[in-house]
């Protein structure tokens, strides 16, 4: 898919990524470590993923598929305040991220972090004055040299006034977190790939293939800062969980998925997730609150590689 960005890169002195680009409040939430510009539109970024995890744990020896979701979903505001004069307090609105893994390639080594490089293209970049307002972006994952996977995602970004129109009443953080439901019963853990209840973001519905989203805002990693609606994260981890109970129990990896953002999904009303059932391996899924949709996504799944 991005065989233009495996030609001979000019490597310019690397720069540390500052936490504060990344928008995550936990400095051991961190991902990405270095940057360098490689061309015009066109970047690399060095990531570390940790040997253990306080939420994307290492199963079955492979490190978790959703920490490459996690990476780039730091690279968004990173490079839109690095290297397109976003200024902090600004707001980023995905609209479409897809993604694409060997799934051989997440080994883990026992004790050791594993070393990511990011080859990033941003082929379609719009301007609003003097900073970018949306951003079209390719990603290339190598791990020791070797293809991981391959990205590719858009998102818009907003100006503080602009969403505040957009959010409405939502706008006020502290009345959208006061208004959130409680988290409602979890599924088994078991079946949906986690061991704990409190990493588990469906609820059963009683019905085949439809769950409610469980969203705990205490929860420290996935809401790791206060926002006025469900986390982009949090969305694609109910698609992963919900991949694994639709096969349970066979366990499975997710090896990849394609993403369409409709709107954002509140704290304060159910979230509906319906799967569809397109192949053994394929399952079409789409979220609903309040009667419309959410997002949709195709997500593809294979049995766990053996060592």
């Amino acid at each position: 898919m991005l065989s233009h960005l495996t030609a001979t890169l000019d490597r310019a002195l690397p720069l540390a990524v500052p936490q504060a680009y990344t928008h995550k409040s936990n400095p051991g939430e961190v991902l990405l470590a270095t940057w360098w510009q490689t061309g015009v539109d066109a970047y690399t970024i060095t990531a570390r993923w940790p040997a253990s995890h306080g939420f994307y744990r290492g199963r079955n020896g492979l490190h978790d598929p959703l920490l490459l979701s996690e990476t780039i979903r730091q690279t968004l505001p990173f490079l839109s305040h690095a290297a397109y004069d976003v200024p902090l307090g600004h707001q980023l609105l995905w609209q479409s991220f897809a993604w694409e893994l060997t799934p051989t390639a997440l080994r883990a080594e026992r004790g050791s972090d594993a070393e990511i490089e990011l080859r990033i293209v941003c082929p379609e970049v719009t301007y609003r004055k003097n900073r970018a307002a949306s951003i079209a972006m390719e990603v290339e994952a190598l791990r020791d040299g070797t293809l991981l996977g391959t990205a590719r995602t858009r998102f818009t970004i907003q100006d503080p006034a602009v969403y505040r129109r957009l959010r409405g009443p939502y706008a006020d953080m502290a009345a959208a977190n006061a208004g959130a439901l409680p988290p409602a019963r979890p599924m088994a853990p078991h079946r949906v790939g986690r061991e704990s209840d409190r990493d588990v973001v469906l609820s059963p519905t009683g019905s085949t293939g439809c769950w409610e989203l469980r969203a705990d805002t205490s929860h420290p990693i996935l809401f790791d800062h206060p926002v006025d609606h469900a986390p982009g994260m949090l969305l694609i981890e109910a698609v992963r969980q919900a991949a694994q109970a639709a096969n349970s129990p066979r366990p499975v990896v997710p090896v990849a998925m394609d993403l369409t953002f409709a709107r954002y999904a509140e704290l304060d009303t159910p979230c509906r997730f319906h799967a569809e059932r397109l192949s053994p391996d394929a399952l079409h899924i789409r979220a609903e609150q309040n009667g419309a949709l959410i997002f949709t996504a195709n997500v593809t799944v294979a049995d766990v590689p053996r060592h």
